[in-house]
Formats: C-alpha cells, sequence, structure tokens
C-alpha cells in the first residue's frame, strides 16, 4: 500500500508567534490549532498524490501509461485534556483511480482508523520565544478493506498491496514533534514511526518512518489572524513488506520530497493549512510505480 499518511494531522504541534505587545496573540494562535486549552477540537485533512512515473531499482524506465491517482479526505476529532495532554482519533476515506494502457479501475472506501495519544513534556512561551515537544503514540486499527491484497499485480507497477483500503492487521505509532520560534522565525519537526503486524492473507507491510522538517516565517500578526509561510522537507523509509514472510521486491521504497505550506490562523478557533511538494530523491526496489507530485490541505476548529 502506498503510504499516503494522514496520520500525521496531528493538532497540537505548531503554536503561533505574535510581537511585543502581543503575547494574547500568541496564545490564542496556539488554541487555534488544537494544541493548548482543555476542549474539543476537530477536523478535516486532504491529501492528493499523482503517481505517474515507473522505476525499476530507483532508475526510471519507460511507462506504458500506468498510474494511481489517489485522495485521502481525513476526518479527525480530538479532546485536549490539559495544556499538554490529548487524543485524537483520524477516520481516512479513500479513493482512488489506477490504469494503464489497456485498463482502468477504481477502488474507494473507509481506511484503517487511528486513535492517538499526545503529550507535551516542555512547553516554554514567551513574548520573543516558543519552545513546544510532543511525544505520541497509538494503535492503527483494521477497518479499511484488505481484500485487494490477494488480488494479481494489476501492472508491472501497480500491485494489490498498493490498492487495498486497509491492512487488516492491528499496527502501533509512535513519534515526537518539535515547534522553535524566535520572534517572526519559526521552525517544525516532526517523525512518526509505524510498527506493522501480519494482517489479511498473512502480509505484513513493512514498518515505516515517515518525517518532516523545515523553516518558517510570519509574514502577517494581527490580534485576529496570522498567515506563515514555510519551506518543507519531509520524506518516507520503508521495507520490504512480505506474505507469508516472503519479501515482496517490489514493495522498498526511500522518498524525500520538499515544497512549501502556507499556515493561516483566525482568533483562538481556526486553523488552515496548505502544501504542496515534489519529489526529490526517490529510492526503491523493484518496479514501481512512483509519486510525481502531491498536495495537502487541512483544517481545524477548535469548539
Amino acid at each position: 500500500m502506498k503510504y499516503f499518511g494522514l496520520t500525521a494531522v496531528l493538532t497540537g504541534t505548531l503554536v503561533m508567534p505574535g510581537n511585543a505587545c502581543d503575547l494574547c496573540s500568541i496564545y490564542a494562535a496556539s488554541q487555534a490549532g488544537g494544541s493548548s486549552g482543555r476542549g474539543l477540537f476537530g477536523g478535516l485533512a486532504e491529501q492528493y498524490t499523482s503517481f505517474g512515473t515507473l522505476q525499476d531499482s530507483g532508475q526510471r524506465i519507460p511507462n506504458d501509461g500506468e498510474y494511481i491517482h489517489s485522495s485521502t479526505t481525513q476526518v479527525f476529532a480530538g479532546y485536549n485534556f490539559n495544556d499538554r495532554l490529548s487524543a485524537q482519533i483520524s477516520v481516512p476515506f479513500i479513493s482512488r483511480s489506477f490504469g494503464s494502457d489497456t485498463s482502468s479501475g477504481t477502488a474507494s472506501g473507509l481506511g484503517d482508523v487511528s486513535l492517538i495519544g499526545s503529550y507535551a513534556p516542555i512547553q516554554w512561551m514567551s513574548v520573543d520565544s516558543t519552545l513546544t515537544w510532543n511525544v505520541l503514540g497509538g494503535v492503527k486499527f483494521p477497518t479499511g478493506n484488505p481484500r485487494r491484497l490477494a488480488d494479481p499485480d494489476f501492472a508491472s507497477g501497480i500491485g494489490g498491496h498498493d490498492l487495498a483500503l486497509g491492512s487488516g492487521s492491528f499496527d502501533g505509532v509512535v513519534g515526537t514533534g518539535l515547534f522553535a520560534r524566535w520572534k517572526r522565525t519559526f521552525a517544525t519537526a516532526g517523525m512518526q514511526y509505524a510498527i506493522r503486524s501480519a494482517g489479511y492473507i498473512d502480509h505484513q507491510y513493512a514498518n515505516d518512518l515517515t518525517w518532516t522538517a523545515g523553516p518558517g516565517y510570519y509574514l502577517l500578526l494581527a490580534d485576529d489572524y496570522t498567515l506563515s509561510l514555510q519551506g518543507l522537507a519531509s520524506g518516507e523509509a520503508k521495507g520490504k513488506d512480505s506474505f507469508g514472510g516472503v519479501p515482496d521486491d517490489d514493495s522498498a521504497e526511500t522518498i524525500v520530497y520538499a515544497g512549501p505550506q502556507i499556515n493561516f490562523t483566525w482568533g483562538s478557533q481556526m486553523s488552515v493549512q496548505l502544501g504542496a511538494d515534489i519529489p526529490v530523491s526517490i529510492e526503491n526496489t523493484g518496479v514501481q510505480v512512483v509519486p510525481d507530485w502531491r498536495a495537502s490541505a487541512a483544517i481545524t476548529w477548535r469548539f
């Protein structure tokens, strides 16, 4: 299964800055992201990924029209028990179209639901600086349909593990996130590690590491809103999947992306992120269709 990774939509990792007389705005903007204060938050996230390049062991090869267009829409809701501790449930809905020069198809439905808890051991906020460190852990449930894992390969670069909506397994998730600010300049970093178990027809997705990091700057700052622009590098590294303990040679990959992200908050209630990126490095095993670009958007509302 291609990684579409919206379990990464964990609010509570961004804390917005203010100027020398705007400490209240700092706190209001952090609340808009769901990262502080007691109460409910929720929202929507979307990630669209276009796969249209065929690679064999890291080398680009001629493509006879193979593609995957994937949209993952995630509904999430959570509760802040206090400024440091929160829990969040994420429910993904997946829609994929795929094909080659000779045939095409679609796959859509509910994906694997995840339940994640987050705790902030470090929270520091002053007029000029902010430092927040979060740790997280949780479980992914086998709610998505995994039956395409039993299908024969659709094409040379598209297999059932790319099209299945779920894994059929309970998997663990651990991770961490960091936000640091000095006046209007800030940086974020985060990673998640998925610990996979055997699922449907004894198929086991490989453990995978996803990460993101990059600097940003606040272009606009007012009592009611903030607007920032950030440059992000992100990536994924995973090994080979397996069937009954036998490695699948067409499944390991290491991908690095780069691109911009816009962050916007309104008061203490709403936070919006818009991003796009392209792969700058792709290494893979066997023959796989790999991504050309992806775009994402998320909105969080604090109740």
